[in-house]
């Protein structure tokens, strides 16, 4: 007999899973609530459902995360877990506390094949998908141990704020994905609000669009460069889904965004994508007539890995491209580093991951070659640029 762990239903799905048992289907939103708002795991603890319940459930289900392998805490507070996803995989999961909120920032595939060139998940390479109770069993996890580490009562929350910005591409997961985000959003489960919700993605356009029609939350999306011959480099999918088609779903998207703009992060390298020529040049490509789009920018100071051959720009640099978005009339802050001590922050997870993907020889490249001539920057990599190409387009 197949068990199922209950992790993987949204509550549409759980319904039918009560109904197969020969129950009612609002016995679902009762398990529902005992799952997620109340972190149960022990169906014979679960009083207000019916014994006879309990003992099919017994022997039919189970409710389990990801067994946790590691947990490392960074001098700020920032926390990281370590998940084993079986067969030698393991992934990261870091909580961020703030004053006035708690953030999780969860992972959705065990690795990522997008390779963008400043992402150490990127150059672990990718092995596979999670499944929906894995990418919500990280929520389950961390809500309802730290409420027991910090003896809160039931019913106050510890995550406020949920970002899919953990390994791997979330729109490249998406029938795992919806029903995670819409488990985050039931009243009866987490009741996360879906501006405190966020995808991110490197732009899967055609997912972006679906997302918007099927449950839209807030979007984040990682730009990193003004224009294509740049971020080609930088990000491989943008030679599948180029600029304008990026920025043209982001438009589309506004129209049922719980937030009237995007966020657009933007990672700043050193000599790469951070003079003030490019500062202007992203100006002119969101206030485009055409393609201009209601937008904020995050500024992301790079978390350097031997591999990418990359390092951080100065802090006066990162300053002075922010000064002229701003003075362009654009919103632009800087993301706190947190968690770099413990390998937590933006760029650093990495996890365990077996890749099937050739990730160590498919992104050996050399260095950057930045060539400037007055405000024009051409950005180009010397080796691997036509072979990597020729496997986006296959």
């Amino acid at each position: 007999m197949t068990v199922a762990n209950l992790l993987e239903f949204d509550r549409d799905a759980l319904a039918l899973f009560c109904e197969q048992l020969g129950e009612k289907r609002f016995r679902a939103t009762q398990l529902f609530r005992w799952i997620h708002q109340k972190g149960a795991s022990d169906f014979g603890k679960m009083s207000d459902l019916a014994k006879s319940l309990r003992d099919k459930l017994a022997g039919r289900a189970t409710i389990a995360s990801m067994p946790m392998l590691s947990e490392q805490a960074s001098t700020d507070g920032t926390i990281k877990w370590l998940f084993d996803a079986g067969a030698g995989n393991a992934i990261e999961t870091v909580f961020i506390p703030e004053d006035d909120r708690g953030t999780l920032c969860i992972s959705s595939q065990a690795g990522c094949a997008v390779g963008c060139r400043f992402c150490s998940t990127g150059h672990q390479g990718f092995s596979r998908n999670l499944t929906t109770g894995e990418i919500i069993g990280q929520l389950w996890f961390a809500e309802h141990h730290l409420r027991k580490r910090l003896n809160l009562p039931e019913g106050q929350r510890v995550i406020t704020n949920v970002v899919m910005m953990g390994m791997g591409e979330p729109l490249q997961n998406y029938s795992a994905l919806l029903p995670a985000l819409r488990m985050m959003l039931d009243d009866h489960g987490y009741g996360l609000s879906r501006r405190r919700v966020t995808v991110s993605t490197s732009g899967v356009v055609p997912m972006i669009e679906r997302l918007r029609d099927d449950c839209p939350v807030a979007l984040a999306v990682s730009l990193h460069a003004p224009n294509d011959a740049l971020r080609d480099d930088l990000v491989p999918l943008n030679r599948k889904y180029p600029l304008h088609e990026l920025l043209a779903a982001c438009r589309g998207y506004l129209a049922k965004a719980p937030r009237d703009f995007i966020t657009f992060e933007y990672c700043m390298l050193d000599g790469v994508n951070d003079t003030d020529a490019q500062a202007r040049e992203l100006l002119a490509l969101v206030n485009d007539k055409h393609a201009g789009i209601s937008c904020k920018f995050n500024l992301i100071p790079f978390n350097p890995f031997p591999e990418s051959g990359l390092t951080r720009s100065p802090n006066e640099r990162v300053t002075a491209f922010a000064r002229v978005l701003q003075e362009g009339g654009l919103i632009a802050t800087v993301r706190k580093t947190r968690g770099d001590d413990i390998d937590a922050a933006c760029g650093q997870l990495a996890g365990e991951v077996q890749d099937r993907t050739n990730a160590k020889v498919r992104m050996t490249r050399a260095p950057v070659k930045v060539h400037r001539s007055g405000s024009d920057v051409a950005v180009a990599i010397a080796a691997g640029r036509a072979e990597d190409r020729q496997e986006t387009n296959a």
